[in-house]
């Protein structure tokens, strides 16, 4: 039977992997199958894969998501944006990260904060990583893909150098289940689209933006007067 969304429209069933390099390569893959009436029957919208190991995770910016066996969240959510229009795609990035922040919230039970564009951050530390891919023809839209990371229970981030990122175990104390929390945060990101109001989105957005309203100096620009 298929899951239920807090609206109460059922879910298509996730798409659950042991072992895959990257989430949302699979479900790219899958919406570009050349048999269009196979992925019209076998995909929806709200479809989701599941990985519990994800190899060679991606991030913004040609970053890769370093993630243990097991630990962690890696799932990617198929969407048909359509209800956004491709002329407001920010929309749909802070609907996203304001639907995986509400999640980890409800877990972390303490504030919890979005840095620019997508990133979700407990204090200064980063918990959850967001990247968006989508499938564009022309000025036609046809499917963006959500991927999603989140740190539940990793401990130890042992390639990472510079700032260490943070799991909610660390922050409670408390190990989880993964998959439970990979499908509340797709029922609360269906639920999200399915009531999108633009204006409450954006508000919502900026009033957990992370430092917001905060004076700081950003790295690359330290560089660049230096080499002035």
């Amino acid at each position: 039977m298929a899951q239920q969304s807090a609206d109460n429209c059922p879910f298509p069933p996730v798409i659950e992997l042991l072992s895959i390099d990257s989430t949302n390569n699979y479900a790219l893959s899958r919406l570009k199958q050349s048999n269009l009436t196979e992925r019209q029957e076998t995909l929806q919208h709200g479809s989701a894969v599941f990985a519990h190991e994800q190899y060679a995770g991606k991030g913004q910016r040609g970053k890769t998501w370093q993630s243990k066996k097991g630990e962690n969240v890696h799932l990617s959510v198929m969407l048909n944006p359509e209800k956004i229009g491709l002329h407001q795609q920010f929309l749909l990035i802070a609907l996203v990260a304001l639907a995986v922040r509400t999640v980890f919230e409800r877990y972390a039970k303490s504030d919890i904060l979005i840095k620019w564009p997508n990133d979700i951050y407990f204090g200064d530390r980063k918990a959850c990583g967001i990247l968006i891919e989508n499938i564009i023809s022309g000025r036609d839209w046809k499917w963006a893909v959500a991927g999603i990371g989140i740190n539940i229970n990793q401990v130890e981030f042992p390639e990472v150098t510079d700032r260490q990122p943070v799991s909610l175990r660390q922050i409670t104390g408390k190990s989880f289940d993964c998959l439970p929390i990979a499908e509340e945060v797709r029922a609360e990101l269906l639920f999200q689209y399915n009531n999108i109001d633009p204006l409450k989105l954006m508000a919502a957005y900026n009033h957990f933006l992370y430092k917001k309203m905060k004076r700081f100096f950003l790295k690359k620009m330290a560089k660049a007067l230096r080499d002035c």
